[in-house]
């Protein structure tokens, strides 16, 4: 039986993880080749800074207080085939759309995370595949090895972590790029519309009500310029952050350092990585790793989890309580939210500890189609959030953010919303390398929903 004390904290170093059991372990076939590898990360620059990291912390401590929302999406699991400008610019145009809404309705900051420039591996069930009696090991994200099933393709291949960190590099330089040329200046959101935001089969209340709510921010904010409360430069400025899931520990590892002027160590892979589900064990490798670095983390939370399991994880992965370091990210399904939830939130809040409560409403309502396509439905993932709402509402806690897997792409994986998809439509545009995602119109579409609750809830 595992044993619920929390760990002991005995010394910390980037590869202490390696006494642990991995429930993700990656069978490497070459381990002299996995160590130059990873001594070849270890030498490149930075993926991202610790003042961005310490940045984004405070942010998240505001957040934890009340005082600004968490907005996190982004695909299910990065391909190297979508790092393209147009796939890059048109999940970041989403995200800022989604954003907005959240601004306009509940009248209160953002704090933008985007699931990319990482997000190349992703936790399976099973170990392996198998296909009319051919089995190979299952796809684990570009970071490991390759959709293609066949022998070759499946392979783990440690150079793959030098190569998906080449196109992190690349996708972040982009970002960087279009927010230094202004590309996410509030003043001007319909910089942000995509090109396909005007095409008929879009609906046009959501057009319509999307383009009312841009003009009612602009005037907002040149209104405060006017009174003089803000500099434009403050008014105008975006703060985007990256996030995935720390699910290869050689990978993390590798990039793990510490910086000078600050003390402690650094996740320099990502801003914001979080652990997920299948690996929370208190005692696992991925908890191990997660407690030694300064990087605010978050745990992705089923209906299987307990309130003793939650509070011990707290304990050993924060147990200074700093402010902004942790986020609980629930992951219940629709049906089951309601029951399980409320015990956990009331077990954190007698707790006092500080914690950032965030609803990811798309995995606990995962459905298999009668084709045996994974989708999802619009109005279960919408129910969860608004139900998660409730709960906090009843607990007298705080939802402070949600987090989706979404695309700014045309695609047909989720069932619903105004884009009217149904299960017919599914093989129409299904492009997702693992798990279905909202595509844009549905993403803004929920963004207005959600932000009329998160209105609702701040008055």
């Amino acid at each position: 039986m595992l044993d619920l004390a929390p760990v002991t904290q005995s010394t910390w170093n980037p590869d202490s993880w390696k006494a642990k059991v991995d429930a993700q372990a990656i069978e490497y076939d070459d381990l002299e080749a996995l160590e130059a590898v990873c001594t070849r990360l270890r030498q490149l620059p930075p993926l991202v800074t610790s003042w961005e990291i310490e940045r984004l912390k405070r942010l998240l401590a505001e957040a934890q207080q009340g005082t600004r929302f968490l907005v996190q999406g982004g695909d299910c699991a990065e391909t190297l085939a979508d790092c393209r400008p147009t796939v890059i610019a048109n999940k970041l145009k989403i995200l800022l759309q989604m954003s907005l809404v959240m601004i306009h309705e509940g009248k209160i900051p953002v704090i933008r995370v985007g699931r990319l420039a990482g997000q190349y591996a992703k936790p399976r069930s099973k170990a392996v595949e198998s296909r009319e009696g051919v089995v190979y090991p299952s796809y684990f994200g570009d970071l490991v090895n390759r959709a293609d099933f066949s022998q070759l393709g499946r392979r783990p291949d440690p150079e793959n972590m030098v190569v998906a960190y080449s196109y992190a590099a690349m996708t972040l330089n982009f970002i960087r790029s279009l927010s230094a040329a202004g590309f996410a200046d509030v003043h001007h959101p319909e910089y942000w519309e995509l090109s396909f935001f005007r095409r008929a089969s879009v609906d046009g209340s959501l057009r319509e009500e999307y383009e009312r709510t841009t003009r009612q921010l602009a005037e907002a904010l040149r209104f405060m310029q006017a009174l003089g409360e803000s500099t434009v430069e403050e008014l105008t400025k975006v703060d985007f952050y990256t996030s995935h899931e720390g699910l290869s520990l050689h990978y993390e590892s590798a990039q793990t350092r510490q910086v000078p002027r600050r003390p402690g160590w650094y996740d320099l892979t990502t801003h914001f990585p979080w652990i997920g589900e299948r690996t929370r064990a208190l005692d696992g490798a991925h908890v191990e790793f997660f407690r030694g670095v300064e990087n605010p983390v978050a745990i992705k939370i089923g209906p299987t989890v307990t309130a003793d399991q939650v509070l011990h994880l707290l304990d050993t992965l924060n147990p200074k309580n700093e402010l902004g370091k942790m986020a609980l990210v629930s992951r219940m399904g629709a049906a089951k939210v309601g029951d399980v939830l409320p015990r956990l939130v009331d077990a954190v809040q007698r707790s006092a500890k500080p914690v950032l409560w965030v609803c990811d409403p798309m995995h606990g309502n995962t459905q298999t189609a009668p084709s045996g396509i994974k989708t999802r439905a619009f109005d279960d993932i919408l129910r969860e959030v608004e139900l998660t709402f409730d709960v906090h509402e009843a607990c007298g806690t705080r939802l402070g953010g949600v987090h989706f897997e979404m695309t700014g792409e045309d695609v047909t994986e989720c069932v619903g919303g105004a884009a009217g998809i149904t299960v017919g439509d599914l093989d129409r545009n299904y492009a997702s390398a693992c798990d279905p995602r909202l595509n844009y119109r549905q993403t803004l579409e929920m963004g207005f929903r959600i932000a009329k609750k998160l209105g609702a809830h701040n008055h």
